[in-house]
């Protein structure tokens, strides 16, 4: 595991020499253009826990399929986790959770033309730094999401619409809640990484915002079922 580093690197192209952190090199270079066949389009939903984002990620799955596109979707990961999660996560947990999702990943690109993510590395990162900040590991870990971050073609943030609600795993807690998401807006900012928005007024619409999205690029048939698919 990257803990067993003996200390942050310095710099990108530190970490990129770095054994432990060999899947980084994937990540160095620019995101070729999607080509239908090429499993090169990944997507990923960000944002805190509570917000909705496993919904979406289905919807968009299943109305990507009904466009004759092969989709995987890669679900969130955390809940997989054999270690604490939530406000009691550990540096040990994320780096769990962030070499598990980089896997994931990795899979899902080898089976499908499109990937459709529950989180992207990013959002791992927030609630590493949250957890655990000053601690000398969490900048390796840091440098491998940074380095990662390039291999989503798109990141939808999706706001805060409501209260969290206890599902056997998230937490409830509302400041919790509001600190990871100012976290990920921040590093979003700081980091200079480009991401679509919802508009939390219309929250109806995001699934339809996001394929309006993606569409040039995809470029897919059209609708198999189209009522089946609500006009979408």
């Amino acid at each position: 595991l990257v803990l067993s580093l003996p200390g942050p690197p310095k710099s990108r192209q530190s970490v990129c020499s770095t054994p432990a952190l060999v899947l980084s090199l994937s990540a160095t270079g620019p995101r070729a253009p999607f080509v239908r066949g090429s499993g090169r389009m990944k997507i990923a939903f960000i944002g805190t826990h509570g917000v909705g984002k496993t919904t979406l990620c289905y919807d968009l799955a299943a109305s990507l399929k009904r466009r004759d596109l092969t989709v995987e979707l890669v679900r969130e990961v955390a809940r997989e986790c054999p270690l604490p999660i939530n406000r009691d996560t550990t540096v040990k947990a994320q780096a769990w959770i962030l070499h598990t999702q980089i896997a994931w990943e990795l899979q899902a690109e080898a089976k499908a033309e499109v990937v459709v993510c529950d989180r992207a590395v990013l959002d791992n990162y927030c609630y590493l730094k949250r957890a655990a900040p000053g601690e000398p590991h969490v900048k390796v870990l840091e440098e491998l999401v940074r380095a990662w971050l390039p291999t989503y073609d798109v990141l939808f943030r999706v706001p805060i619409v409501g209260d969290p609600s206890f599902d056997g795993v998230r937490d409830t807690d509302l400041a919790f809640q509001h600190d990871i998401d100012a976290l990920l807006l921040a590093t979003l900012g700081e980091w200079h990484v480009p991401f679509v928005t919802f508009d939390p007024a219309a929250r109806d619409g995001w699934t339809k915002k996001a394929i309006e999205a993606l569409l040039p690029a995809l470029r897919p048939q059209e609708l198999l079922f189209p009522d089946a698919a609500g006009g979408r």
